[in-house]
């Protein structure tokens, strides 16, 4: 009976194919490259003899380069369009690689920029209608100003006449460097104090580098050096729908994008 079950298996084994063919294969080129010393070098052999055979101390290497680990240097490119933080049309930019390809090359902000590439888009720069920034980072400035909502804070008990060393010293608060000559203020003059318009908006215009310039929403508060004098503080303000100080304003504040909380976009995503 062992015989005839023994026989059976290694006949059912034979039909069947043990190794199943492969159809497809993945051909991946591995890019690394390293660089060995000897630490023990061999023994020299005379000329014309044998060579003497290696010992296990010969195979021993000290790494001196390894380009798996190697950082990458640089690479440049030529900018096809505006890039916020780096440059304008026609700019050529030295980037991180990773950088590059996923947020330059990939959507089409950029090419490689070699010497075919330099030829084709020499004049970009001169024929493009896309509006041109002073610096790499003006156009951000430009949008990060237009996003913000500036808490303007002035004294509750001493009279006062808003002027531009009043919003320097609020941004510097908000860690931005103004000077009083980029800070154009209403030409209505606003006043105070004045509990009438706590907390309510209005519009200046800094202009950024001599050139651009950026409508800011500004948000105005009291503040006494008196603890029984001072108003209660209002959390996350800018979330607080408010009017205008002066009503021919309110067209340019309805075009100021308003400032969004970061807990807010957090919930909602």
């Amino acid at each position: 009976m062992w015989k005839t079950i023994n026989s059976a298996l290694v006949t059912s084994i034979k039909n069947q194919t043990v190794l199943q063919p492969i159809n497809e294969l993945l051909y991946q080129q591995i890019r690394t490259t390293y660089v060995l010393k000897r630490k023990t070098p061999p023994n020299l052999h005379k000329l014309g003899g044998l060579r003497k055979p290696l010992r296990s101390r010969h195979y021993i290497y000290d790494v001196i380069k390894n380009t798996a680990i190697e950082r990458q240097p640089d690479i440049e490119v030529l900018l096809t369009s505006v890039v916020e933080g780096l440059g304008n049309v026609g700019d050529k930019v030295s980037v991180r690689p990773q950088f590059a390809y996923n947020n330059l090359l990939l959507p089409g902000l950029a090419v490689y920029a070699s010497p075919e590439n330099q030829e084709k888009y020499k004049d970009l720069a001169i024929n493009t209608d896309v509006k041109k920034y002073s610096t790499p980072s003006a156009a951000y400035t430009v949008q990060s100003l237009s996003r913000m909502t500036l808490s303007v804070i002035m004294n509750k008990d001493v009279p006062w006449t808003l002027k531009p060393w009043h919003i320097k010293a609020s941004f510097r608060k908000c860690g931005y460097v103004v000077p009083e000559y980029a800070i154009e203020l209403p030409e209505q003059p606003i006043t105070g104090p004045n509990m009438d318009i706590e907390n309510k908006e209005f519009a200046i215009t800094v202009t950024i580098n001599k050139q651009e310039k950026v409508n800011v929403r500004c948000r105005l508060h009291h503040w006494s050096t008196e603890l029984a004098s001072r108003l209660p503080y209002v959390p996350r303000f800018w979330e607080t729908p408010s009017e205008p100080i002066l009503p021919e304003q309110k067209s340019i504040l309805d075009t100021i994008p308003i400032k969004e909380s970061k807990k807010k976009n957090a919930i909602n995503n």
